[in-house]
């Protein structure tokens, strides 16, 4: 298994909240997915930084394959590339 164990098939529904910021795991690591906790120390990832300008539902990648972090863009649903690190 790779470093990102913690990955789900789909996108995560999250409420965010305006003005708050938040910080999208990148590695697949965190246990509070989608979310960061601190579990990439260590895995040459970071973050991605979420600044809410307004209260609104968002569906954040849950497969860590998106063009497009922390959005989902729906990468989940093609097929993974053979030999793929994180696969």
């Amino acid at each position: 298994m790779s470093a990102m164990d913690d990955r789900t098939a789909g996108p995560y529904c999250v409420e965010l909240e305006q003005g708050k910021t938040y910080f999208w795991c990148r590695c697949g690591r965190s246990k509070r997915q989608p979310f960061c906790d601190g579990s990439h120390h260590g895995s040459g990832m970071e973050p991605i930084r979420i600044d809410a300008e307004r209260s609104e539902t968002a569906w954040l990648c849950g497969c860590k394959r998106s063009a497009a972090p922390p959005m989902c863009d729906g990468s989940h649903k093609r097929p993974s590339r053979a030999g793929a690190a994180d696969d």
